[in-house]
């Protein structure tokens, strides 16, 4: 096949329509529902499912639920109301501190960092990090723990697995408190919670099981980030949003999604997982995105790796026969 810098072009305009004919089927036709409840955060993707939501139901049934708590930007408030103002859909704020407090989410959380850093307290901030970047080569898998106090100096240090599982199990519970508060208010109206992970988050595993994963529908989880970016330019996403730095919007001081997880920029990524997706040869990817062919078998790998290791993640749940 021929491979190009413009492989991931997409004709936005027809896109949208079959993404709105295809909610609107799944959502009346298939799971018998009136309407689409959506978790903005002021992010590209859900901004996207938003108004793909507006555009095949009518704003009057799409209802946009946003979710803070102590730890969120506020820019996230901020640009989640923007968004409801430009395409006309109705907002509810539920603020989950208090929810995530009464599970233990911050306490638990802490309790893992200070093995790590044992003068931590609510006063910093923290963030996890992958420094990887999977051109380099020998690199392997392992996260950091960053703490910032008020006067914004530092800290870094490798954590040991079980701190690891810790904070991100009790991170874990800010996702799935929210799939449960989206489902409270599609339930009290008798519609829909629209999922709105894309390819990369979908594929390669960068979901909560049962919480930002645990949806009705997934409109965008076949399509690759930067195709996202073009439908948000088509469908008139604000440009503060379109602009915006993709963050997990989980951890107290900001991360972004590359530092959290992929380890290399979306276009990048996305290019190398098309071509290996269409067996492009090493060589030729290298040519096309003037890397190595040796960078670019390491990008396959990496990618490869992360899809099989989460297949967990994609799974329904076992019944006796399987």
């Amino acid at each position: 096949m021929e491979f190009n810098k413009d492989s991931l072009k997409i004709d936005a305009k027809r896109v949208a329509e079959q993404l709105s004919e295809t909610i609107v089927h799944q959502i009346t036709g298939v799971l018998k529902k009136r309407g689409a409840v959506v978790g903005i955060s002021g992010g590209l993707d859900s901004s996207v499912v938003a108004a793909l939501c507006v555009k095949a139901l009518g704003a009057e049934k799409v209802l946009g639920v946003i979710m803070p708590e102590k730890d969120s930007s506020p820019d996230s408030n901020f640009l989640a109301l923007k968004l409801a103002d430009k395409f006309g859909f109705e907002t509810v704020t539920e603020d989950i501190t208090a929810g995530l407090e009464g599970i233990g989410c911050y306490q638990r959380r802490d309790e893992a960092i200070k093995k790590v850093f044992p003068k931590y307290n609510s006063s910093y901030k923290c963030k996890i990090t992958n420094p990887i970047n999977i051109l380099d080569k020998g690199t392997f898998n392992y996260f950091t723990l960053t703490i910032e106090n008020q006067a914004g100096q530092s800290q870094t240090k490798r954590m040991p697995v079980s701190v690891y599982l810790q904070v991100v199990a009790a991170s874990n519970l800010k996702q799935r408190l929210r799939m449960t508060t989206l489902y409270y208010h599609a339930e009290k109206r008798n519609w829909a919670v629209v999922g709105t992970g894309n390819k990369d988050e979908h594929n390669q595993g960068f979901f909560v099981k049962y919480g930002d994963g645990g949806t009705d529908l997934k409109p965008i989880a076949h399509l690759f980030k930067v195709q996202i970016f073009q439908l948000a330019d088509y469908l008139g996403v604000p440009d503060e949003i379109i602009k915006r730095t993709p963050t997990t919007d989980t951890y107290s001081a900001e991360v972004t999604q590359e530092e959290f997880f992929f380890g290399l920029d979306f276009y990048l990524m996305d290019m190398l997982w098309y071509a290996m997706e269409h067996n492009v040869h090493p060589a030729k990817a290298a040519q096309v995105l003037n890397l190595t062919a040796e960078q670019v078998e390491r990008v396959y790998a990496n990618i490869k790796r992360k899809i099989d290791a989460t297949e967990y993640l994609r799974l329904s749940p076992l019944g006796v026969d399987q």
